[in-house]
C-alpha cells in the first residue's frame, strides 16, 4: 500500500507524525511525504519537515492523509493542491484526514454529502462545504476516514490498521510503540470545565484572524461551482 501524507506550510506536525509513525509499520506499506516542491516545509511549532516526493511526481497513492494546522485555510484556496487531491481521489482505496485536514478535503469538494470529523473548535465550518460534522474521534464514511483534533490521529491510525489487517496486527504495533494513553480531565469539551473550553475558544478565535475569511471564501467558491 502506497501511503502519502500531504505537507504544507504551518501544518500541525503531530497531525502528520502521529499517524505516520503508526501507518509506516503497516505490513507492506510505504510512506511518502508530498508537497509542491522538495523544499523543507515549516510546521506550526517550527519543526521543519522534508518532503520525499512532489505532487507532480507522486503517481497514484492507495491512501492519502491530509493533516490539519493553522495553514489549512491557505491550502483551502490553493488551486494546485486542491486539483491534485481531486485527481487522486478516484484511484484511492482510502481518503483520510486528521484535525482540520478535513476542511481541506471539503474545500476540494470531496466531502459533499459525507460525514466527517474535525477539531472540535473548527468543525462548524464543515457544513459550509456541504459536509456533516460528526463530533467523534474517528469517522468512517465509505472509503473516507477522518479524525478529530491532533492526538486523535494516532487512534485513527490504529483504527485503520485494525480495519485493514485485524486486531492482532494493530495490537502488536500498539505494544511495539507502547501506546497506552491515560485519560485526563479536560481532553475534550465534554470533560473540560466550562472556563477551560471558553479559554480555548477565545485563543482559537484570536488565531483565526484572516483564516476565517479564507475558509469562507473557499466555501463560497466551491458551493458556487
Amino acid at each position: 500500500m502506497r501511503i502519502g501524507f500531504l505537507l504544507y506550510d504551518q501544518l500541525t506536525q503531530l497531525d502528520m507524525t502521529g499517524p505516520a509513525q503508526v501507518l509506516s509499520r503497516m505490513p507492506g506499506a510505504t510512506v511518502d511525504y508530498v508537497a509542491a516542491t522538495l523544499d523543507p516545509v515549516m510546521s506550526d511549532c517550527r519543526l521543519a519537515l522534508m518532503p520525499t516526493i512532489t505532487m507532480a511526481d507522486s503517481g497514484q497513492f492507495d491512501l492519502i492523509c491530509v493533516p490539519g494546522g493553522y495553514g489549512c485555510s491557505a491550502v483551502m484556496n490553493d488551486g494546485a493542491t486542491l486539483a491534485w487531491l481531486r485527481a487522486q481521489a478516484p484511484g484511492l482505496k482510502w481518503l483520510t484526514s486528521v484535525c482540520t485536514g478535513s476542511l481541506i478535503l471539503a474545500a476540494a469538494g470531496l466531502l459533499k454529502g459525507r460525514k466527517s470529523a474535525c477539531h472540535w473548535a473548527w468543525g462548524q465550518y464543515l457544513p459550509l462545504f456541504g459536509a456533516e460534522w460528526v463530533q467523534e474521534r474517528t469517522v468512517f464514511d465509505g472509503n473516507i476516514i477522518t479524525a478529530g483534533g491532533v492526538t486523535s490521529g494516532i487512534d485513527f491510525a490504529f483504527r485503520v490498521l485494525e480495519h485493514l489487517h485485524g486486531a492482532d496486527v494493530a495490537a502488536t504495533i500498539r505494544l511495539a510503540l507502547e501506546y497506552d494513553p491515560e485519560q485526563h480531565e479536560g481532553g475534550t469539551p465534554a470533560t473540560a470545565r466550562p472556563e477551560m473550553v471558553a479559554n480555548v475558544r477565545a485563543i482559537t478565535a484570536q488565531r483565526l484572524g484572516h483564516r476565517d475569511a479564507e475558509m469562507r471564501a473557499a466555501a463560497a467558491r466551491l458551493m458556487g461551482e
